[in-house]
């Protein structure tokens, strides 16, 4: 065997992968926490510290299984702080005749190792990461030739090619493809709720390491306390712990809202699929297994509502991502530039809403999607945020978010930039849907059903402004025929009324 340099990046920590196979004296394994990806956004202090734990607790796995690995920590002398230059270094150094590596799930990787390659004078090799149920082009190649993209038939198909939740006949367990309609839940304190999976690892030595190299973090940390998964082996506790005693309810709550309960019956496993500690199957086997034995207990709108996250919408928006970039990444579609408010980094707002999602974040590094869809993205939407700034703060607080999931959720979901690539219509909306989901409105300075007066909340006022400032866009835009029309048929006060104080508020969004 030539003398081979196998590079793996912080998001491929995937145990199973073929490559750990080969044992030989002449592999080397190459893996790096470099400044130069913990600084092209400013991510949460939790995000940065989860990231380099799981991915020395994975060199230690490999050298337990006998292989050959370099691993430079931040504060390495050897860590050029570069990719390029790192691999340049080790390549010379160790007189490597073969240079390897697994596709990255980021574009501006991708780019960046396939023009290092093109340049090398060594051989080199490109394989899968062998994470996702679906190549890169999956996507576009189903819908190619169709008029429209929509992830349901998407959904079917997968859900049909995989035989997953399906009965004899290609009939779908249940009776019906799709139960969203029983996920809407509001959550009032019943069922009980139990604690979620923790660990609780002292992390102030990797605090005062990420410190001392001057970079920027954001967000809190509770240095002795470290609750993340950061191994297989705890993966797998979160995921055997989801399928014990949160599954049974997740379908019904998994859009709801509180203010004692930040996880509610939320997995919080995106952190270890999107490393690649646990793979999506095998998530969605074990989930799936636990339903057929425990269908008495188990509805199966709870088990729908999870495989649909991970086997449809999750896979969908890689492929998406791989069938829009890089032009994606610039869309601005609506032609919104305002700066995002400053409380989306201090959590310091009277929108009571808004001051339990944006400090969740700042606590966990994690917040549910509808808190991020119809909370914090909502009132960015709103506030005619520039998605340039909505992507970073996306990408850098959470710490399940890599661009290839992040910006597809944000750029196009959350803020309509895409234009109806991925959403039909703009997710926005009054406060009235944020009380009907959660009970945030109940202790909040700001009255949710009222429109007008300075104690009326912020939401009303934004939604009827942005659909009057936005009108010429979605006038062809059947999905908000209603909407449009009731803008038309308000009196001309009622309206003059939710535009001047949406101004006031977008104008100083920090002083609501």
């Amino acid at each position: 065997m030539k003398k081979t340099l196998r590079l793996i990046l912080g998001d491929q920590l995937n145990y199973n992968h073929s490559w750990l196979d080969d044992k030989n004296e002449n592999l080397i394994y190459f893996m790096a926490e470099t400044k130069e990806e913990t600084t092209y956004v400013k991510h949460h202090i939790q995000k940065v510290v989860g990231f380099f734990i799981s991915m020395r607790q994975f060199a230690e796995h490999l050298k337990s299984e006998g292989h050959r690995i370099v691993y430079y920590e931040i504060d390495s002398e050897d860590n050029q702080q570069d990719l390029i230059e790192n691999l340049n270094h080790l390549i010379e150094k160790y007189g490597i005749e073969k240079f390897e590596y697994q596709m990255p799930d980021e574009f501006r990787l991708d780019q960046k190792l396939k023009a290092y390659c093109n340049k090398l004078e060594i051989d080199y090799e490109v394989c899968d990461s062998e994470h996702f149920y679906t190549k890169r082009s999956d996507v576009a190649d189903f819908y190619e030739g169709k008029k429209g993209m929509t992830m349901e038939y998407f959904y079917r198909d997968m859900r049909k090619k995989h035989d997953i939740l399906i009965n004899a006949g290609q009939k779908p367990e249940g009776g019906q493809w799709n139960f969203d309609k029983s996920n809407r839940k509001k959550w009032s304190g019943n069922p009980s709720i139990p604690k979620f999976k923790s660990f609780d690892k002292n992390v102030e030595s990797v605090v005062n390491q990420i410190q001392s190299q001057n970079i920027k973090t954001m967000g809190r940390i509770d240095e002795k306390n470290f609750v993340w998964p950061c191994s297989r082996a705890e993966a797998l506790e979160v995921l055997d712990y989801f399928c014990e005693t949160l599954l049974v309810h997740f379908g019904d709550y998994e859009d709801a809202m509180h203010t004692d309960e930040k996880f509610l019956f939320h997995s919080r496993l995106s952190f270890v699929l999107n490393t690649k500690m646990l793979s999506p199957k095998e998530v969605i086997d074990a989930a799936v297994e636990t339903y057929y034995s425990n269908k008495k207990e188990i509805d199966i709108s709870q088990i729908e509502g999870f495989v649909r996250q991970i086997l449809g919408w999750r896979e969908y928006m890689r492929g998406l991502y791989w069938h829009q970039m890089p032009g994606y990444k610039s869309k601005n579609k609506l032609e919104n530039h305002n700066k995002l408010p400053d409380f989306y980094w201090t959590g310091k707002t009277d929108m009571n809403c808004l001051k339990h999602s944006v400090n969740q974040s700042l606590d966990e590094a994690y917040a549910h999607h509808i808190q991020r869809l119809m909370v914090l993205g909502n009132f960015a939407l709103l506030n005619m945020t520039d998605p340039d700034e909505v992507d970073n703060w996306y990408l850098g607080v959470y710490i399940d978010a890599i661009e290839w999931v992040e910006i597809t959720n944000t750029r196009g979901m959350s803020q309509f930039a895409d234009g109806g690539i991925i959403a039909t219509k703009p997710y926005v909306s009054s406060g009235s849907y944020i009380n009907k989901m959660s009970n945030y409105c109940k202790s909040c300075k700001y009255a949710v059903n009222k429109k007008e007066g300075d104690d009326a909340c912020p939401f009303n006022n934004l939604y009827w402004n942005f659909l009057y400032e936005k009108q010429e866009h979605f006038e062809n835009n059947q999905r908000m025929n209603m909407m449009m029309s009731m803008l038309k048929k308000m009196k001309k006060a009622t309206l003059n009324n939710h535009l001047e104080r949406a101004k006031e508020i977008i104008k100083n969004p920090d002083k609501f």
